[in-house]
């Protein structure tokens, strides 16, 4: 047993003493303590050279010994032998230099719960998310997001959809949105009801309403947009379903305020139709995003595909649950735009875009019985430009193109497990990991270097995070 190893578990003990009483509302202790983040870079002049350049334009393609040159946030220009007067050098040599990646539908706040689905009914997802759900306070949804976007952003993620069904109060709201503030990572907030909310209780919409008219001051400067996490109409039996006067009442106010939906959908065996309910009350529209989606009948898939909806995939997460499996093919060749989820680290215990690809890659070709029928790069595609484009963000991230946002990550290939330079798609979905990940930049903000992140304290984030998951659970008596 190394000492280092030793110090952190130590470090460990002593930090659930100070979390818990911060979490429980010693405030004051919390801010006694030097912060766990620190003050974001400035967006500068940067070029990085000699890199093998995956830009995910189609029309592009790759470019080896490329070049990215981005400056006050915007790419530049990418390509080869880039004239850049007065920019900082970095040295891509022996890295994949390709766009951050995209995830589209992720319960942030509950990452306080990680791994804690059990293997019993008594410990099982849905009952965990609620039983500890409503013994949050507003300081755990900071910490559960603060600490699952600090993951994104080590693991290569530069933009989150942060899908918050947890609000109990404005406070909540603005708690979980300081966390995506200041870790500075771009993501769309999407404002959703409580745990345990009542079916026939309409949700919070005065306080959705007052974020929206001040979305200035919770934006980051347009770094965050804001979404609707509709409840939809509720399950297939009488005791989940939701009344019409209330599901209605949502969704209204959610398009009064041009805000883009997104709502689970037919994702198990047990809810088949209700993408199909959403048809014949005439709401199901473009850009509505469906979570799941697994038992979409072959109507509905038509659906979402004459409409324009689109589609988020948790692979890791639905087979976990026991979902099933995906429909993959199904969805891409109907043309249906589709991105790829974390959704919850509950379930699945981590955060890594590189495992959801290969496993969304692998599920696909053992169900078709085919080494060959979902390419890696076409499932690049989906953790960057599709999923960008499925969120409505194709004009400013997913790609790596002069005009673009600097979203951008460097992951180096001379680790043991990427030491053989093949095929760069074949090696980002199959063998890259987040700890090949050296370098990630977010709208022009160098936030990860060498391996190491440069405004967040991954050890102090992680030890007040379990302080505060450690208090969660004492107040709910959960064990």
């Amino acid at each position: 047993m190394s000492t280092r190893f030793i110090n952190r578990r130590d470090a460990l003990r002593g930090g659930v003493a100070l979390g818990a009483l911060a979490v429980a509302g010693n405030a004051g202790l919390l801010h006694a303590a030097p912060p766990a983040v620190g003050k974001l870079p400035s967006r500068g002049n940067v070029i990085i050279r000699n890199a093998y350049v995956m830009t995910m334009e189609r029309d592009v393609g790759d470019i080896a010994g490329g070049s990215v040159h981005f400056k006050d946030g915007a790419i530049v220009a990418v390509g080869k032998d880039i004239k850049a007067a007065g920019a900082t050098v970095i040295d891509g040599k022996g890295a994949i230099v390709m766009p951050g990646m995209v995830e589209t539908h992720w319960h942030m706040w509950n990452t306080l719960l990680r791994s804690m689905s059990g293997e019993k009914p008594e410990q099982g997802y849905f009952r965990t998310t609620s039983a500890l759900g409503i013994k949050y306070e507003a300081g755990d949804m900071y910490q559960g997001t603060r600490l699952a976007a600090a993951e994104a952003i080590n693991s290569g993620i530069t933009y989150v959809h942060d899908y918050c069904h947890n609000i109990r109060g404005f406070d909540y709201a603005t708690q979980d949105l300081r966390a995506l503030q200041e870790t500075g990572i771009r993501a769309r907030f999407s404002y959703g009801p409580a745990q345990a909310q009542p079916n026939d209780k309409v949700m919070n919409l005065e306080d959705l309403v007052k974020l929206k008219n001040d979305w200035a001051k919770y934006s980051n400067g347009g770094l965050i947009t804001l979404g609707f996490a509709w409840r939809g109409q509720g399950g297939n039996n009488s005791a989940n379903k939701i009344p019409v006067e209330v599901w209605r009442a949502e969704i209204d106010a959610a398009k009064k305020m041009s805000l883009p939906i997104t709502v689970h959908a037919s994702g198990s065996r047990a809810v088949i139709g209700q993408i199909d309910g959403f048809v014949k009350a005439g709401v199901l529209e473009k850009g509505m995003q469906l979570i799941h989606a697994g038992f979409a009948t072959p109507e509905e898939l038509k659906a979402v595909a004459a409409v324009g909806a689109v589609v988020s995939l948790s692979p890791t997460s639905e087979l976990r649950i026991g979902f099933g499996l995906q429909q993959i093919s199904e969805f891409i060749e109907a043309g249906v735009l589709m991105g790829l989820s974390v959704d919850t680290v509950e379930l699945t215990g981590n955060a890594d875009m590189f495992g959801i690809m290969k496993f969304i890659q692998n599920v696909e070709n053992g169900k078709r019985e085919s080494e060959f029928k979902l390419s890696a790069r076409r499932t690049l595609e989906l953790g960057t430009i599709e999923g960008a484009r499925s969120m409505g963000m194709g004009d400013q991230i997913g790609s790596l193109k002069a005009g673009k946002r600097a979203d951008i990550i460097m992951v180096n290939t001379r680790s043991l497990n990427m030491g053989v330079f093949g095929d760069p798609a074949h090696m980002i979905v199959t063998a890259a990991q987040p700890s090949n990940v050296d370098t990630v930049v977010i709208d022009g903000r160098i936030l990860k270097r060498g391996g190491k992140l440069t405004a967040l304290k991954a050890d102090q984030i992680a030890t007040e995070a379990n302080a505060a998951s450690q208090a969660l659970r004492k107040r709910a008596n959960w064990s």
